[in-house]
C-alpha cells in the first residue's frame, strides 16, 4: 500500500496520468498532479498544480511549494506521427526532447531534495519499447525516448541507494490521437504474442508494482507491450 505517501505525478491530465492517479489513490496515496493544461481535466488528484514542465524554473518552484514527496511518476511526454531526420526542423527536433526528457529532469531536479529528505524515495518513468526499438518514420521520437531511457538508469546509479528509479516502456496501449489509420493498428496488433492492445491501466498495475512491490528493482525498465518486443 502507498498509505498517506504524497505521489507527485506529472502528465497526469492523460489517459496514462488518470489511470495512474486512480490506482495511487485506491493504494492509500496522496496524489499531487502536475500538468500543463486546465484542472477541469485532472481528475483523480487530491492538489493539482498547472506547470509547464519544460520550463525548468517553473517546475522547480512548483516542487519548492509542496513541502514533501515521497514518490514521483513521471508521465509528461510526447508523441508525433512523423518527425523524418532531414525535414525536421532545429525547433522540431529540440522541442522533441524538451517535451520528452527535459520534463522528466526537470521534475526529478526538483523531486530529489525532497525525497531526499524523507531519507529516500522512489521514481518511476515512462519510456517506451521504441527506446530500444525504432519505429519506421520516427528518427526524433525514438532518440528522445532512447536518452529517457539512458537517464532513467544513470540515475538509479547516481541516486542509489536512497531513491530507486525504474522505468516502465508501453507498448500498443494508445493509438495516437492525430490519427493512425486502421490497416496500421492491425500491423502492429498482429506483432504482439497476445493479438490485442493493452490499456492505460496495465501500464498503472506496472508502475504500482514497482513502487510497492519491488523494493529491491532499481535502473530496470519494463515492457508493458503483449510481448510485442520479443521481436517484431
Amino acid at each position: 500500500m502507498l498509505d498517506n505517501l504524497r505521489v507527485v505525478i506529472t502528465g497526469v491530465c492523460g489517459s496514462l496520468g488518470q489511470a495512474t492517479a486512480a490506482k495511487a489513490r485506491l493504494s492509500g496515496a496522496h496524489v499531487i498532479g502536475l500538468d500543463i493544461v486546465d484542472t477541469e481535466s485532472a481528475a483523480n488528484t487530491d492538489e493539482y498544480h498547472k506547470v509547464d514542465l519544460m520550463n525548468r524554473g517553473a517546475t522547480l518552484s512548483c516542487f519548492g511549494a509542496l513541502g514533501k514527496v515521497d514518490v514521483l511518476i513521471n508521465i509528461a511526454g510526447g508523441f508525433a506521427m512523423g518527425d523524418e531526420a532531414f525535414d525536421t526542423t532545429s525547433e522540431q527536433w529540440d522541442a522533441m526532447f524538451r517535451i520528452n526528457v527535459d520534463t522528466m529532469r526537470n521534475a526529478t531536479m526538483g523531486a530529489v531534495p525532497l525525497l531526499k529528505a524523507q531519507g529516500g524515495g522512489a521514481i518511476v518513468n515512462i519510456v517506451d519499447i521504441h527506446a530500444q526499438r525504432p519505429l519506421r518514420d520516427h528518427p526524433v521520437y525514438g532518440p528522445a525516448k532512447a536518452a529517457l531511457a539512458m537517464l532513467t538508469r544513470s540515475l538509479a546509479k547516481d541516486l542509489a541507494p536512497d531513491i530507486r528509479v525504474n522505468g516502465v516502456s508501453p507498448g500498443a496501449i494508445l493509438w495516437p490521437e492525430d490519427g493512425m489509420s486502421a490497416a496500421t493498428q492491425q500491423t502492429i496488433l498482429q506483432q504482439v504474442p497476445l493479438k490485442r492492445a493493452g490499456a492505460p491501466d496495465d501500464i498503472a498495475g506496472c508502475v504500482l508494482f514497482l513502487l510497492r512491490d519491488a523494493p529491491y528493482v532499481t535502473g530496470q525498465i519494463i515492457a508493458v507491450d503483449g510481448g510485442r518486443s520479443i521481436g517484431w
